[in-house]
């Protein structure tokens, strides 16, 4: 049910030779990116009109409006099951406390007497956040956008998810729901590049944004790419990843398990397990057909991610060999199962999220632990962060000069000016004295 890659033996090579052995699945973006340009185009230049059109087209219902009204949000939340509405809040709260702390504050540093530099965070004044609702429907990520761009102090907030023929072209209405109980009231049915188009460009019914962030599929991925540079966004989101690394201490039943749950999100996630123990390997593959057949999304899902050249059991000589291995990796979930867990995962480099021993499953992360399930995949987390307060907020330098700090050191910006072939640079600060440098003190 799922491969294997043998690294023992042999010296592990360095850097892009060691990702090249690693499993990692198909992701063409800039493929991909030729196909959505004409949707984008067809929104920017048509509007709601383009919209409706292609909720018909791919979501299979014709929209009388993209904008969702409000009654259709509170009676979402009004119809909601009660125990999945304090599962909500529970994980609203968790994560309103993990996010409130990152926020930074101003900080001036006194660089000279008379000169200063002030950092001030100043947040993104409107955002669009996405909510897939293909295969599955994501509350949580509802949560885990909105969360952050709120304690970050976005003033203007707006979540697209597809379009549901079902709900009679509403989102989902737990996606409503989540919505409601967050305080979101402008959310729109638009889904994959449509949704991403509609936020760069604006329509009648969707005024533009400066960022849009949030998980998506291939299309979502590479429509984010077409509008790089026209709008701030916060990664190209892959398919979703797990790897695992164990050793003979690791219960076989939770790796399965937790390699499972990730591999039920899509036919392309991957599922890794990186260990130094063949019988722990082996008592997996054993514990991964019973579970397997016990659950849901078995066909369409979850056996051809386990089987697919994404996911695999990679063998190593020892934990040190197996860090090497998963930071080469660069995992979005990291699950450290190990003797010493706690001092193992902190010499991880590369990872987007750790979870620490066997009470920290990726799927508490998904939900309720309070940190961010939006992020980074297909190995950026060597380069990027997870979405969190920082990914909304700009800090901007404040520089306070009197003219005495100006003077003390006007001679080393026109020397270095005059090195740079730039004498207008010195020029300007000449004319502030005469045209005369003053000496140094």
């Amino acid at each position: 049910m799922i491969s294997r890659i043998d690294l023992r033996g042999d010296a592990l090579p360095e850097g892009p030779a060691l990702r090249d052995l690693l499993p990692r699945a198909d992701f063409d973006v800039q493929a991909a990116l030729e196909k959505v340009r004409p949707i984008c185009e067809a929104v920017h230049h048509r509007g709601d009109a383009a919209l409706i059109d292609f909720a018909e087209k791919f979501d299979g219902v014709r929209l009388e409006s993209v904008r969702v009204p409000a009654q259709a949000i509170s009676d979402a939340l009004e119809q909601l099951d009660p125990a999945v509405r304090a599962a909500l809040e529970e994980t609203i709260r968790r994560a309103r406390l993990v996010h409130r702390a990152q926020r930074r504050t101003t900080h001036t540093t006194q660089v000279v007497p008379g000169g200063s530099v002030t950092e001030k965070w100043v947040p993104v004044e409107r955002v669009g956040l996405y909510a897939p609702g293909g295969r599955s429907v994501y509350p949580s990520s509802v949560v885990m956008n909105v969360v952050p761009a709120q304690e970050a102090g976005v003033e203007s907030i707006a979540l697209a998810s597809p379009a549901q023929a079902d709900f009679g072209g509403l989102p989902h209405p737990t996606i409503l729901a989540a919505c409601a109980l967050l305080g979101v009231d402008e959310v729109y049915a638009a889904g994959g590049a449509t949704a991403v188009a509609m936020f760069a460009h604006g329509t009648e019914s969707c005024p533009p944004v400066n960022m849009v962030t949030g998980p998506g599929n291939i299309w979502v991925a590479a429509a984010k790419r077409y509008y790089t540079g026209k709008i701030g966004i916060d990664a190209e989101a892959g398919p979703t990843e797990i790897a695992i690394l164990a050793d003979s201490t690791a219960d076989p039943v939770h790796v399965a398990a937790d390699l499972i749950s990730q591999a039920e999100h899509d036919p392309l996630a991957a599922a890794v397990l990186v260990t130094d123990s063949v019988e722990l390997a082996d008592a997996v593959e054993k514990e991964l057909e019973p579970q397997v057949a016990a659950t849901k999304h078995i066909d369409d899902r979850i056996v051809p991610a386990l089987e697919g050249k994404q996911s695999a059991i990679v063998l190593v000589d020892g934990v040190d060999e197996g860090l090497r291995v998963v930071d080469a990796y660069g995992a979005e979930h990291l699950e450290i199962q190990t003797a010493d867990a706690t001092a193992v995962a902190d010499r991880v480099r590369n990872a987007g999220a750790i979870f620490i021993g066997p009470w920290a499953p990726v799927s508490l992360g998904d939900y309720a632990a309070g940190s961010n399930h939006v992020l980074p995949t297909g190995g950026c987390a060597c380069h990027s962060s997870g979405l969190s307060v920082q990914s909304f907020l700009r800090g901007i330098h404040i520089v306070d000069y009197t003219k005495d700090a100006l003077a003390e050191v006007a001679h080393h910006v026109v020397t270095l000016a005059e090195a740079e072939d730039l004498p207008a640079h010195g020029a300007a600060v000449k004319a502030r004295f005469g045209w005369k440098v003053p000496e140094s003190k």
